[in-house]
């Protein structure tokens, strides 16, 4: 993938400190930082260029939509990808009305951040899953219960799906791997999906990297498992 330019706002100093670390020798170049919202919007008025940002926006909903549809309308090429603390759905409907490619949570691991950043720059919209299940449901009651983060009782062939679908590939190309047919591949991934609440590939892919899945693919090149169906 080529050089993504990546925009950080966040109020924290020290944390935007440690994201331009992390981003260092990778596919991500930070180019620029801000405190705010509207500091971050001065930037890009002024002519810095880039692909996507990265923010964690102030407590003030209402307030936070609008900077970010300002951003959105001024700017509709740039990815716009929330990373904050709050486990909040009202947040998550607002972000995605405002156009956010992506509401990601900073305990995420490292590796799965890569990944969802990546994601969205291919177009996906990338969010927790169980975040999604609840917005969906208005269970928003909920959020505030810790959700199990085992395996959820997969197959050892489910597994085995799951590091398939983060190598990108697709389901003829799983069944050639695996030895089955394509339709059994499909049986065990619609089977899989139900099992971890996901939706999709992307989700699943997501789910893999935020369980350890991903950590248990020696060396494998992970990349995004979505673009294969």
């Amino acid at each position: 993938m080529d050089a993504i330019n990546v925009f950080l706002i966040d109020a924290n100093k020290l944390f935007r400190e440690g994201m331009k670390r992390l981003f260092e020798g990778t596919s991500f170049n930070v180019v620029g930082e801000a405190s705010s919202l509207r500091e971050g919007l001065a930037s890009l008025k002024a002519g810095t260029v880039t692909d996507m940002v990265l923010v964690d926006p102030p407590s003030g909903v209402d307030e936070e939509i609008e900077a970010m549809r300002t951003l959105r309308d001024e700017h509709p090429s740039v990815k716009m990808v929330i990373l904050t603390n709050d486990l909040c759905t009202r947040r998550l409907s607002g972000a995605l009305g405002a156009g956010a490619g992506g509401y990601l949570l900073k305990d995420i691991a490292c590796e799965a951040l890569m990944q969802s950043l990546k994601l969205v720059m291919m177009g996906e919209k990338v969010f927790p899953t169980h975040l999604a299940e609840l917005l969906v449901s208005g269970r928003t009651d909920d959020m505030g219960t810790e959700l199990p983060t085992r395996r959820k009782g997969l197959s050892q062939r489910e597994v085995q799906i799951l590091r398939c679908l983060l190598n990108g590939n697709s389901n003829k190309m799983i069944a050639n791997h695996l030895n089955i047919t394509e339709a059994t591949v499909k049986v065990h991934l619609k089977s899989l999906l139900r099992k971890i609440n996901a939706s999709n590939r992307t989700q699943a892919a997501i789910w893999a990297l935020n369980n350890g899945i991903g950590g248990e693919l020696a060396g494998a090149n992970v990349v995004a498992a979505a673009a294969n169906q």
